[in-house]
């Protein structure tokens, strides 16, 4: 209710991305106060419930929910997400290079729709100053996913030495890796989830994950993330070479260039689209991928979710974790206590002691 009466009123008076800013650079700031974390925890965090808690790819998640990529591109705010319910969380997307990313305007809401769309183009302060971020944190709570992509300027080609660029400097300070060659706002990105392109990127970021193992002497996971806007057969295509390539697992869906359905006037700006209008679109591609690999490649589940019925249609049809990021624009921070109680009541009215069970249950 705070944040509905006071925050959203005002933050939605403002410039979209001065909005943005303020809040991931205030919460950054603000957890620098000595118990200010504990309160924030007291508002809005989520006590751990066995029902609920996850482990995959190596990592406990307190809770199934996380934050997608795209709020926290520089890592300035990893305690502060931390402490207000996410049971994981993903920074960036970075790129080796910091750079500004697309033109003024670029990001754009649309209330009556409750939805979002961006064109931010990778706009971050490079590897560098991530690792250093991260590096400089005493204790992470949650587990937290480096969400890494190529240089506007680096041809496709070449694409693959800035992937292994950023594995090679965040390794040690990443839990998991997410690949991201998924959004519609950095030119020709999205031909990288096709054809032989895809084969031999990955190819090139599996090795350079085992060669960091070794350095390292500890093996972690990678992801991939994908667009929504594919084919039945190139989805088909895209999921066997990514089951075949070693990767741990696919985060479905990045946003989406669709506009079908959109009410408000912003719809005719160019960009990726996310929050409610994805939903459907997002939860059917994720039914598709727990399908075609019969559940053995984990899903986390990404897409317009605003209520535990969203986020439960997703695990139902496949997905082990999901992620928001539109509604905390437009929910607030509220939203997590509300999706952790609604999914707990959910798993009860099946009949499912753990969310385990709930994951790809349409299928069955």
């Amino acid at each position: 209710m705070l944040y509905r009466n006071i925050g959203k009123p005002l933050f939605f008076k403002m410039d979209p991305e001065k909005a943005h800013h303020l809040v991931v650079g205030g919460l950054g700031r603000t957890v620098k106060v000595p118990g200010t974390e504990a309160v924030m925890r007291g508002l809005y965090g989520i006590t751990e419930t066995p029902d609920l808690a996850a482990d995959l790819f190596g990592l406990h998640f307190p809770t199934p929910v996380g934050l997608a990529a795209g709020l926290d591109k520089n890592g300035k705010a990893v305690r502060g997400f931390s402490s207000i319910g996410f049971g994981f969380m993903e920074v960036g997307t970075v790129t080796p290079l910091g750079q500004p990313g697309n033109e003024l305007p670029r990001l754009f809401r649309l209330p009556s729709d409750e939805a979002l769309i961006n064109r931010m183009g990778f706009n971050n302060e490079g590897a560098e100053a991530l690792a250093r971020r991260l590096s400089a944190l005493k204790e992470r709570p949650i587990p937290v996913a480096v969400n890494i992509g190529k240089n506007k300027v680096t041809p496709n080609e070449e694409a693959h030495r800035d992937y292994e660029a950023c594995i090679r400097e965040l390794y040690p300070y990443g839990d998991f890796f997410v690949v991201n060659i998924s959004s519609p706002n950095t030119p020709d990105l999205r031909s990288l989830q096709h054809g032989s392109e895809l084969s031999s990127l990955l190819d090139a970021v599996m090795s350079e994950m085992s060669r960091q193992a070794l350095k390292h002497g500890k093996q972690k996971s990678i992801l991939v993330k994908i667009a929504p806007d594919v084919s039945d057969g190139e989805l088909e295509y895209m999921v066997d070479t990514i089951a075949r390539s070693g990767v741990s697992g696919i985060i479905a869906t990045n946003t989406t260039l669709s506009r079908e359905g959109l009410s408000h006037g912003n719809a005719q700006e160019s960009g990726g689209l996310s929050g409610k209008p994805l939903r459907e679109r997002s939860t059917a591609i994720i039914s598709k991928i727990y399908r075609q690999t019969n559940g053995s490649l984990p899903i986390i589940g990404s897409g317009g979710i605003f209520t535990a019925q969203d986020a439960y249609e997703k695990i139902r049809a496949g997905a082990s974790l999901v992620e928001i990021y539109t509604a905390l624009i437009y929910e607030g921070p509220e939203v997590n206590r509300r999706l952790h109680a609604g999914l707990r009541e959910l798993l009860k009215r099946d009949g499912y002691a753990h969310i385990s069970e709930a994951v790809g249950a349409d299928h069955r």
